[in-house]
């Protein structure tokens, strides 16, 4: 097709001329959006940066006369990197006097070999360098399965937290639900209230209704009283 004819049915669709091979004879070209193209690419990219698993190599470093405490920190930052799916290289580091007495770093290696064997394996046996000592620990699990275990932990943690928001909402409309019902409560005494004191007033004006009539009888009987005396 020629270039004209190309470009001119680019504009009618409202489409992109894009070369896709341009060593052919004659050259390729496709129609297509290219920005929608980019965008889909860089997509695949991102996608595929995020299951792409390097492997790490971690390096800990301990002294052959370390602390308890101590121990108890590097090996839980040893497993935590075996749990990443991360290799860790071991080093003792010999001082002074210390050079003479390499068996107890090695103790020291084997027994951290020894705490942390569910999670990793000695992938290189302890061996003198210079005036270190050096061991590599392997992880059983590969990197891609840490990475997707830890993908899943943090889903199950965001619907864990999107579950109590609704949870809290619904206990929000509930004591809403609750304080509508009390202030009708006080409505309904309000208007109780009203209709006793209502009644109390009828009472009153009945009772005084009929002490006048009482009133107006005794003053009819009392001209009849005064004629009879006279």
């Amino acid at each position: 097709m020629p270039l004209a004819k190309a470009l001119e049915l680019a504009q009618e669709y409202d489409l992109d001329l894009v070369e896709v091979a341009a060593t052919a004879r004659p050259p390729v070209c496709k129609l297509m959006d290219y920005g929608k193209f980019k965008y889909e690419s860089a997509m695949k990219a991102r996608e595929a940066r995020k299951n792409q698993a390097h492997t790490v190599i971690k390096e800990m470093k301990l002294r052959p006369k370390i602390d308890p405490h101590d121990y108890d920190t590097k090996k839980g930052h040893v497993v935590r990197f075996l749990k990443q799916g991360d290799k860790v290289k071991i080093t003792i580091m010999f001082r002074g006097r210390e050079q003479s007495r390499p068996e107890l770093g090695f103790r020291l290696l084997q027994r951290l070999a020894n705490d942390v064997q569910d999670l990793g394996f000695v992938e290189s046996s302890a061996k003198q360098d210079g005036r270190n000592m050096i061991m590599v620990l392997g992880p059983h699990k590969k990197k891609t399965e840490a990475m997707a275990e830890a993908r899943a932990a943090q889903d199950a943690r965001k619907a864990e937290r999107l579950g109590r928001g609704q949870a809290d909402a619904e206990a929000d409309v509930a004591d809403e639900d609750l304080v509508d019902d009390l202030a009708d409560d006080d409505l309904a005494e309000d208007d109780l209230a009203e209709d006793v004191a209502d009644e109390d007033v009828e009472d009153e004006g009945a009772t005084q209704d009929q002490a006048e009539d009482g009133a107006d009888a005794d003053a009819a009987e009392k001209p009849a009283e005064v004629a009879q005396d006279a």
